[in-house]
């Protein structure tokens, strides 16, 4: 058996039940707690630097660490599932959403951000869906850029800078507006993308229908 046969054998043997898979499910369920830890000192929907801020900065490591965990995982072992590619998207949308709406909703990241960020992430993967049709549009270069840029910023304001250094906010909005372009121009990059499909594929389709249809000899 190659070692081709052998991935795709681990990956149909092992269904939905495996390591990556399991560590995509807790990081969705890392979520809830992420959120509740965020707000937990923050008495009047302001944020301060209690003990269960740093409970959610810990947990948002974690959480993106396992990310990066059951990537390499699923790749090294064979175990890439169905289940695990729209499953571990889902779960990266939700903890950046959550994190950047809770840090809206404390009044400490201006809400156009936000709304720029998660139009543009739902908006592509509504795009992926509406294209799914005519093919798969990959993950490019820019978008791994843009996660790790969102990553950074995201995580230097849950740090309360402003108690261990406050220039440093300065630093996180400017990390923060660099994520936010980056995340525009990736988004454009992926219009363009689905517009190409769409086009390559109903060319393909108008050369299926035109073709002439050979008729069998008696």
């Amino acid at each position: 058996m190659t070692s081709t046969e052998a991935s795709a054998a681990g990956s149909s043997s092992s269904g939905i039940w495996n390591l990556p898979n399991i560590l995509t499910m807790l990081r969705i369920a890392l979520v809830p707690f992420f959120v509740w830890f965020l707000v937990a000192d923050a008495p009047g929907l302001r944020s301060e630097s209690g003990i269960w801020r740093w409970v959610a900065v810990v947990v948002f490591a974690v959480a993106i660490y396992t990310d990066k965990l059951d990537g390499d995982i699923a790749r090294s072992r064979g175990l890439i599932t169905d289940f695990g590619k729209i499953a571990d998207p889902i779960a990266d949308k939700l903890l950046i959403g959550s994190a950047l709406v809770m840090l809206s909703v404390l009044n400490e990241l201006p809400w156009w951000i936000t709304v720029v960020i998660l139009v543009r992430e739902w908006g592509v993967t509504a795009l992926r869906f509406f294209v799914i049709r005519y093919g798969v549009i990959p993950a490019s270069r820019g978008g791994k850029l843009k996660t790790a840029v969102q990553t950074a910023a995201i995580f230097l304001y849950l740090l309360p800078l402003g108690v261990i250094a406050p220039w440093l906010e300065g630093v996180a909005l400017a990390v923060m507006l660099v994520a936010v372009m980056i995340t525009v121009w990736t988004g454009a990059e992926y219009v363009v993308e689905a517009l190409k499909l769409r086009s390559q594929g109903q060319r393909a389709r108008q050369k299926e229908t035109q073709r002439p249809e050979v008729q069998e000899k008696p």
